[in-house]
């Protein structure tokens, strides 16, 4: 039964976010308004990144020892210079398990 509640929130924060999307006509809104979405991602994705790379479970900041922190560093280089997405995850993962290595 539990499952399927679950499913069911699911499914409503799905539609209800996704008809934001769907139903509105980008040609119905202005250019200022699609200038300022296109600005979205790069204003959510960082809010995302941060707490997973800078924080423990606890909301405190993490060491510098961390090797999230290095392999952030090390993907964020690579990402800005090659600007590939697959080399960027990869190094970033590669970096990490590296640096977990070295530093446990």
């Amino acid at each position: 039964m539990i499952w399927l509640w679950i499913s069911i929130a699911g499914l409503v924060t799905f539609f209800t976010r996704y008809s934001m999307v769907a139903f509105v006509n980008p040609k119905s809104l202005s250019k200022t308004t699609r200038k300022i979405l296109t600005y979205v991602p790069s204003a959510v994705f960082p809010a995302i990144i941060f707490p997973a790379v800078f924080l423990d479970k606890k909301g405190f900041f993490v060491s510098i020892e961390n090797p999230q922190i290095w392999a952030f560093v090390i993907a964020v280089v690579v990402g800005y210079y090659f600007k590939n997405i697959i080399l960027t995850i990869a190094t970033g993962l590669i970096s990490f398990w590296v640096f977990s290595y070295l530093f446990h």
